[in-house]
């Protein structure tokens, strides 16, 4: 049951940081002319900051020291970032999908991504390793 309250909270958490990638998306491709590759690396990366402050504290209630959790957080949405960009690129760019449709279907290969690595690296308590699977059979 664990895990799914977590995931509960990533999903919320998620929900503020999507809503400014998808700001900083549309308004790049719209306002200034962007590909949509771009403006959703942007955005992105951008909202990863709100959502490593959020997650720290309110999803995971990490006691991983700051000094240690943000370049695992880093790593994890490094990896997080090619993701995006490459599908972005071989969705909106490559096969033409409509971009916003596209960064939906991108949006829901990431969440997966970035909750592992945040519950099992990133956010993890050193002294009480949990293995990504408890709760989840529940």
């Amino acid at each position: 049951m664990h895990r799914l309250m977590q995931f509960a909270r990533f999903a919320l958490v998620g929900l503020v940081a999507t809503a400014i990638q998808y700001g900083i998306l549309a308004s790049s491709v719209e306002i200034f002319g962007l590909r949509a590759d771009t403006g959703s690396g942007i955005g992105f990366a951008l909202s990863a900051i709100v959502n490593y402050l959020l997650n720290h504290r309110f999803t995971f209630r990490s006691s991983r020291a700051h000094s240690s959790a943000l370049w695992r957080f880093m790593a994890v949405a490094g990896v997080g970032l090619l993701l995006n960009v490459g599908l972005m690129t071989l969705l909106a760019e490559r096969w033409q999908l409509q971009y916003l449709l596209a960064q939906a279907l991108v949006t829901a290969v990431t969440l997966f991504w970035n909750f592992i690595g945040g519950a099992v690296f990133s956010f993890a308590d050193p002294a009480r390793a949990e293995p990504i699977s408890e709760g989840l059979s529940e």
